[in-house]
């Protein structure tokens, strides 16, 4: 099998304001550093839009009607202090979650070993009925949701390596038995979430906070200590990733010290439980990541391991 990699035309649509970290570029730059003969392999797809059913697993239909009427004809409009709108925000989100749902189905038909979904707006801060950090729907969470109720899974796990911590993400799955959710990001920072005391209902929920300056071979052996023995415990299904890459030293919202390499091997061990449990069936979502050179090197280094993953 192989290496889907699904985005869209759209992830370059959605506008924000000049400055603003979440911007076009970010897509643009990834798009340069798997435009190269080593990522010739990928099955490249056109991420399709996500159907009102697939958002209503996770968001209520009132909150779904409130970001379609917020979306503006011209200019950009503000939704909070950090997440905006332009005319091609909508479809650019509807994308990503029919990326993801659509990169889950790949790999439970067996079409794909696993799945990169390469669009923006990111997802997992959107909570329940609040868009937030940048996001407008829980992309992750939905394509957990999916992968439970369409491909009749008892236990997804999701994993969100990102440097702020995946607040949406875990209010979507705060109840939700079938789906454990591990977060690794800095503390103090934005948005104040993710302390250890925070278990989901069913103690479902795996938080790790980690000092700012923690560097590759500290979050290395935590993975290793901590993430890791309790992804095998719960010997998930199929394993889905949050992967934001501005956990990298040079990205300038957070102060965590990781490289490439760092993300690498992470991609590698989350690939190996994949593979102990779940026939290797793992669907990656791209999340943040500002630093532009960074960012392409991140995700190039994690699509590489993906690609020998997948072989």
């Amino acid at each position: 099998m192989t290496t889907a990699y699904l985005t869209h035309p759209d992830a370059l649509a959605h506008e924000t304001p000049a400055g603003h970290p979440e911007q076009i570029a970010r897509i643009t730059a990834i798009h340069a550093a798997l435009d190269t003969p080593e990522f010739a392999g990928l099955m490249r797809l056109d991420a399709p839009l996500a159907h009102d059913a697939q958002l209503l697993l996770c968001h209520p239909e009132q909150y779904v009607t409130r970001i379609r009427q917020a979306i503006p004809a011209a200019g950009i409009y503000q939704l909070d202090a950090d997440t905006h709108v332009s005319h091609g925000s909508l479809n650019a989100a509807l994308r990503g979650v029919g990326g993801a749902c659509h990169a889950v189905d790949l790999v439970m038909q067996d079409r794909a070993q696993n799945a990169f979904v390469g669009m923006r707006p990111p997802g997992h801060h959107a909570e329940r009925a609040t868009p937030m950090g940048f996001c407008l729907f829980g992309t992750v969470a939905i394509a957990a949701r999916h992968a439970l109720e369409h491909h009749g899974l008892q236990r997804v796990a999701v994993v969100d390596f990102d440097v702020h911590h995946g607040n949406g993400t875990q209010d979507l799955l705060w109840d939700e038995q079938r789906a454990f959710f591990v977060s690794s990001h800095q503390m103090p920072l934005w948005p104040g979430t993710g302390k250890t005391d925070e278990r989901g209902a069913f103690g479902n929920v795996m938080n790790i906070p980690l000092p700012p300056g923690t560097d590759g071979a500290k979050f290395r052996q935590i993975y290793e200590d901590m993430v890791l023995p309790q992804l095998d415990r719960f010997a998930p299904e199929l394993v889905l990733v949050s992967a934001g890459f501005d956990a990298h030293r040079d990205d300038p919202l957070a102060q965590l010290d990781l490289l490439e390499d760092d993300f690498a091997w992470v991609t590698g061990a989350l690939c190996d439980i994949a593979v102990r449990h779940c026939s290797g069936r793992l669907v990656s979502v791209l999340e943040g990541g500002y630093d532009l050179e960074a960012l392409s090197r991140s995700v190039a280094a994690h699509i590489r391991v993906l690609m020998e993953k997948g072989a």
